[in-house]
C-alpha cells in the first residue's frame, strides 16, 4: 500500500478563461472543482493507475468536510486528521488561447501542536502497512519547518521509503533527514542548491548537490521530462528522461502526475529507469486533462514507447 501525505490540503478550483487579462471582466468557458494539494493529486492519479493508496493529512471545517466527501466520491481511501481551522481554497486560471496559467493559493489554516502530534501518531499507525510514503506540498502555519524532517526519520526507522516533493526550508530539512527520493522542479532545485542551471552540466551538479545534502536519489522535473541521479556508490548514474511535450489542455498538476507515475512503478518493483520513464509518461499524459491528478492509464502505456532514457556526461568536478 502507498501512503500520500498532504498537510496543507485544499479545494482546488480551475477555470478556463480565454484571453485572460488582469483588471478586466471575463466569462469562464469551463471549470472544475476538486479536492487538491500535491499529495491528494498524487493519490488521485495512483487510484486511476490502479495502485492501492491511502491519502492522509489535515482537514478542517466545512471546506475540509467537502474535501473528504469529494475524495470518497472518487473512491480514494482517506485517513485525515481533523483540525479546528478551515481548509483552504485555491484558484487556477487557465487561458486556453495562450496556454498560460495563473495560480492563487491561500496560505492555509494554522495547526496546533496537539493537532500535529495527533497526526504524527496516526501516520505511525498507518506506516505499519505501507510500502512507500509520499510527502508532498507546503506545510501549514504552525507545523514548523522541521516537520517533514521528523516524518522522514520516523518513517525511515520503520523501513518505509519516503519520496519528498516540497520546497523551501521544509524541503531542505526533509532532504537533510535522508529522504529516499526528492523530486523538485528546476526552480525549486535551484533554490535548494543556491545555483541557477544554465546547461546540463549545471543540472548534473545540482543533482549531485541534492545527494550531498542527504537524498539517496533525486529527480529534477522539467517540461519535457526530468534529469535524475539514481543508484548508490559505484552504481550511481546520472540520466535524462524525456519525451516530446504534448499540446497541453492544462499543465496544472503535471509534476504531481509525474510523481504518481514514478511511485506506481516503484511500488511494482520496476528499475529506477523504468520508474522515471513511467513518471514522465504520466506527467505528459496528464496535460491532456482539465484538473490536477487526472491520468488515462491506457494512454500512459501508449506514451511509454515515446519516452527516451539516456546517460548524462558527468563533469570532472562532480
Amino acid at each position: 500500500m502507498i501512503l500520500t501525505v498532504t498537510l496543507n490540503a485544499a479545494i482546488d478550483r480551475t477555470v478556463a478563461v480565454p484571453n485572460f487579462r488582469l483588471g478586466h471582466r471575463h466569462r469562464a468557458v469551463e471549470s472544475r472543482t476538486v479536492a487538491g494539494g500535491k499529495g491528494i493529486n498524487v493519490a488521485r492519479a495512483l487510484k486511476l493507475l490502479g495502485r492501492p493508496v491511502i491519502a492522509a493529512g489535515f482537514a478542517g471545517g466545512p471546506t475540509g468536510a467537502r474535501l473528504l466527501e469529494q475524495l470518497r466520491d472518487e473512491a480514494v481511501l482517506t485517513d485525515f486528521t481533523r483540525i479546528a481551522a478551515e481548509t483552504r481554497i485555491n484558484l487556477a486560471v487557465i487561458d486556453p488561447t495562450s496556454g498560460e496559467q495563473t495560480e492563487i493559493n491561500e496560505r492555509g489554516p494554522a495547526v496546533s501542536p496537539e493537532e500535529v502530534e495527533s497526526f504524527v501518531a496516526r501516520l505511525a499507525y498507518l506506516a505499519d502497512g505501507a510500502d512507500l510514503c509520499v510527502l508532498a506540498g507546503s506545510l501549514p502555519p504552525g507545523a514548523g519547518d522541521d516537520l517533514y524532517a521528523r516524518l522522514v526519520k520516523d518513517l525511515s526507522e520503520r523501513g518505509v521509503p519516503v519520496v519528498l516533493d516540497a520546497e523551501g526550508d521544509a524541503m531542505l530539512a526533509g532532504l537533510r533527514a535522508g529522504a529516499s527520493v526528492v523530486t523538485p522542479n528546476e526552480r525549486e532545485a535551484e533554490e535548494l542548491v543556491g545555483q541557477e542551471f544554465a546547461d546540463r552540466d549545471d543540472l548534473v551538479q545540482g543533482l549531485a548537490e541534492l545527494v550531498r545534502l542527504g537524498a539517496k536519489e533525486a529527480a529534477i522535473t522539467r517540461p519535457d521530462g526530468c534529469v535524475a541521479v539514481i543508484g548508490e556508490g559505484p552504481e550511481r548514474r546520472f540520466v535524462e528522461v524525456r519525451t516530446e511535450p504534448l499540446e497541453a489542455v492544462s499543465s496544472v498538476g503535471s509534476g504531481d502526475a509525474f510523481l504518481a507515475g514514478y511511485v506506481a512503478a516503484r511500488y511494482d518493483g520496476r528499475t529506477p529507469e523504468e520508474c522515471l520513464a513511467h513518471g514522465v509518461a504520466c506527467g505528459a499524459e496528464s496535460t491532456q486533462h482539465f484538473g490536477a491528478g487526472t491520468v488515462d492509464r491506457n494512454q500512459v502505456e501508449r506514451l511509454l514507447g515515446e519516452v527516451h532514457v539516456q546517460d548524462l556526461e558527468v563533469p570532472a568536478e562532480v
